[in-house]
């Protein structure tokens, strides 16, 4: 049994003795490191309660969680021209959008234009990003719940597409599938694809219906048809549901006259007709250039089917509200009326009052005779048909807002003309 009450044959040693790897020799300096430990323990303790009465730690980001009754979409190239346009109907017609754009073809004017309009926490973010940078749209996506996506970003110009297709190929091919794998990873189901009457190519017989041959003869169409491979390819063994919206040629914009188009000034070679025609109005050009005048067609000038900018966006919403999971829809979004470049230009000079001057030169690389659309299929399963076909009315709208935005989103003027 031992002997609890033995007295000690020695004094108690004054050794220091080791706690936690340290030695402490004598017990004012360890009470002194027990209170600092202690301060910095109650320091982090109330930086921890500050944290969760600030609204931002009890409140995260509606963009980062889904809501019942609220589509969540991701807006890609929502800067841009038809990107913008589609971006106001989504936010008119109650969702959520976040737009990703890197700002290299589209106008951070368009996006507080859309902010102003839509100022409430929870409508509309803006995301500066470039979609060729897969570990840039992995966290958006990570940190982001999207319900959809509609893709619109990608240049688009068939001329600049014949001089530099290797930037197409990239810009278009390879981002698509970039955009597709973070969805596939994150668990986004929807996805409307911005695709473009140039997959055809220049078919035998017109009008073009879905099933036409597919022999794009640029590289801006093969570039989307490569897309367009891609995403069908995925989806045979995937549940998404899938979209591709084949546009034939965009014009117009918002009645109300909250946007346009305002393309870069470097690329007004390659751009749209109708800015082309726009610039000429104002004086910016001499003149309207139109390539090719020995086309097989009435007048010898290319025939193109012109679809407002406003029945475009109006197909993407019928697409978002009837895309259903394991199939994809195909269609073609055009009035089903061609009108040759003549036409059109003529049409131009009645909307803005001005007799532009015309140069007629040889024919532009990769440009094809006709093409306009046969929209049966959309109308059938879609219930969508274009209702704004008046061409000088649409450029009439159109005029309107290059007149008062000279600079194009810079500070509206009004206009002298």
């Amino acid at each position: 049994m031992l002997n609890l009450g033995r007295p000690r044959a020695q004094p108690r040693s004054t050794r220091s003795m080791p706690f936690g790897g340290m030695d402490y020799p004598d017990t004012k300096k360890k009470s002194s490191f027990v209170g600092k430990i202690l301060l910095v323990a109650a320091l982090t303790a109330l930086c921890i309660l500050m944290l969760k009465q600030s609204s931002t730690f009890n409140s995260p980001s509606p963009f980062s969680r889904h809501e019942p009754g609220v589509t969540h979409v991701l807006v890609t190239g929502g800067a841009g021209y038809i990107g913008s346009h589609a971006t106001l109907r989504l936010l008119k017609d109650l969702h959520r959008v976040t737009i990703v754009d890197n700002l290299s073809r589209g106008n951070l004017g368009a996006v507080k234009v859309l902010q102003a309009l839509f100022p409430e926490a929870g409508r509309l973010q803006f995301i500066y990003a470039d979609l060729g940078d897969a570990k840039a749209v992995n966290k958006i996506f990570s940190e982001n719940s999207f319900d959809a996506v509609m893709h619109f970003a990608a240049v688009a110009y068939v001329g600049e597409s014949t001089l530099d297709p290797l930037k197409y190929y990239h810009n278009i091919t390879s981002n698509t599938l970039v955009v597709l794998e973070a969805m596939a990873t994150h668990g986004v189901k929807t996805f409307i694809y911005s695709s473009t009457c140039a997959t055809y190519g220049e078919p035998e017989k017109m009008p073009i219906t879905e099933v036409t041959p597919q022999a794009p003869i640029n590289p801006y169409g093969k570039a989307k048809k490569m897309a367009e491979d891609i995403i069908l390819d995925f989806s045979k063994n995937s549940d998404m549901a899938v979209m591709i919206l084949r546009y034939f040629n965009v014009i117009g914009s918002d009645p109300e006259g909250r946007l346009g188009e305002a393309p870069r000034p470097e690329l007004r070679e390659h751009g749209r007709i109708s800015g082309a025609c726009f610039d000429a109005a104002r004086g910016i050009i001499p003149g309207l250039k139109v390539k090719g005048t020995d086309y097989d067609t009435p007048d010898g000038t290319c025939i193109r089917d012109y679809i407002d900018v406003t029945d475009l966006v109006d197909a993407h919403v019928k697409a978002l509200e009837k895309a259903k999971p394991k199939k994809v829809g195909i269609y073609n979004v055009g009035t089903g009326r061609g009108k040759s470049v003549k036409e059109f230009v003529e049409a131009c000079k009645k909307a803005t009052g001005i007799e532009i001057k015309v140069d007629f030169l040889p024919r532009r690389p990769g440009d094809y005779a006709k093409v306009y659309s046969d929209p049966s299929k959309i109308r059938q399963e879609l219930n969508w048909s274009a209702r704004y076909t008046n061409l000088t009315e649409s450029l009439q709208t159109a005029w309107k807002w290059q007149k008062s935005h000279r600079d194009g989103y810079g500070t509206p003027v009004a206009s002298s003309y």
